[in-house]
């Protein structure tokens, strides 16, 4: 008899002390997954320890045995397999085991993350051969993300050879590939609304949704919005701050121009950004040479998740500069405490604050502008104040135990 949910995710297992184990997030996701569904099964690809220091160090591992929800588990690893070589070796007995999960499974949901290495996508094809119902997810445009990545001078020079000649031989493949296994889904499930404007038209039943960690409690209170408020009136220096990694697609080294500009306009200031990544050496190396580097505090990685929201809950405005079309749930957390998002504009942040408000825009890459509105904004207190009410406003729509039911809803409904 069928039982559960069978989830085929890009996210990566590790080994911890002889178990497997998830980033804090994704062990979170999974207590919710549990609470909507009585079995979860979870299959990703397990990342050799070699690899680990080279990942993004700015993940907390947790042992998925200790989670609260750990009986009503299976976990299942994946090679890990973004080598054209290691792909096609493990090719085959992978899709067995997959279409052996498949069966055993009452619902079906797979992450699409690319071409090589993606499971989810051979989970689809697998589904197909099997005539089974199955919903996809999506958290980005792929092709668009390694498209405007390959056609930086900087990224193409980082790169390895090997990854380079890949990347331009898989890149025209990767937007039909994901068109056919979206096209024959039951269920759509794409976060934000880039990712839902590029690929809706190609699903019969899409659904934009929301993939964030923050829950109700999380939420600003009326007392902290009145002083954050308050301190706009009070002469205090206006507080930005991000919270991410300094990698190339987060914009950084425009984030400093930014700030550059405001300094040099007379903008009294105090600039955070927390998060650690491969440009951080060069954004203080940066902010050295712009004069700026006392207006900054480069943090690098904060693990306490409450330290975060307090940073937000306590600057006046969530500066960023986004350069590819992805859903980062920073742009969530900065709404839920009150810290409106102002930066480059994109479907997924104006589709955030569309009911309520709390953010404002300007066209990508543009960073003069950005500046200039920020400029504008210092000095009309009452319309970034109106904009800290509105964010915390947009903020209340978002919670995680609201939006898994919601999207765990939705598989139940379509996927019969």
């Amino acid at each position: 008899m069928r039982k559960g949910i069978l989830l085929v995710m890009p996210v990566p297992f590790r080994e911890i002390g002889g178990r497997l184990g998830f980033d804090d997030q994704t062990c979170q996701g999974l207590v919710r997954w549990a609470e909507n569904f009585d079995r979860v099964v979870m299959a990703c690809p397990l990342i050799p320890e070699s690899l680990v220091a080279d990942s993004d160090t700015s993940m907390t591992w947790q042992a998925i045995a200790d989670l609260p929800c750990a009986d009503k588990l299976e976990l299942v690893p994946l090679p890990y397999a973004y080598k054209i070589p290691d792909f096609i070796k493990t090719y085959k007995t992978t899709r067995q085991l997959l279409s052996a999960k498949i069966q055993e499974s009452e619902y079906l949901c797979f992450a699409l993350s690319g071409l090589i290495g993606d499971w989810g996508a051979i989970a689809c094809l697998e589904a197909l051969k099997l005539k089974r119902p199955y919903a996809v997810w999506a958290d980005r445009v792929e092709y668009e993300v390694i498209s405007r990545t390959l056609w930086k001078e900087e990224s193409r020079k980082k790169f390895p050879l090997k990854r380079l000649v890949k990347e331009f031989l898989t890149l025209p493949l990767i937007k039909p590939y994901q068109r056919y296994v979206i096209s024959h889904s039951h269920l759509g499930l794409f976060q934000g609304q880039d990712c839902y404007s590029t690929y809706s038209p190609f699903c019969k039943n899409a659904h934009c949704v929301y993939d964030i960690h923050t829950h109700k409690s999380d939420q600003i209170d009326a007392s902290n919005i009145d002083q954050k408020i308050k301190s706009l009136s009070n002469g205090e220096p206006l507080k930005l701050c991000y919270v991410g990694r300094a990698a190339e697609m987060k914009g950084p080294l425009d984030w400093l121009r930014v700030i550059h500009r405001l300094c040099e306009a007379g903008v009294n200031l105090k600039a955070t950004w927390l998060g650690d990544g491969p440009l951080l050496v060069e954004m203080k190396s940066l902010a050295e040479e712009l004069g700026i580097a006392d207006k900054i505090h480069l943090a690098g990685f904060v693990r306490d998740r409450h330290q975060i929201l307090e940073t937000m809950r306590n600057h006046h405005i969530f500066l960023f500069c986004h350069k590819t079309p992805e859903s980062p749930r920073c742009l969530v957390e900065s709404l839920v405490s009150g810290c409106p998002i102002i930066g480059y504009s994109s479907p997924y942040s104006e589709g955030l604050v569309s009911q309520f408000g709390g953010g404002a825009f300007v066209p990508i890459n543009d960073w003069q502008k950005l500046a200039n509105l920020i400029i504008e904004l210092n000095s009309d207190q009452e319309k970034l104040s109106k904009l800290v009410f509105q964010a915390a406003l947009s903020g209340k729509q978002f919670d995680e135990q609201s939006v898994f039911q919601n999207r765990s809803d939705l598989i139940k409904k379509y996927l019969v």
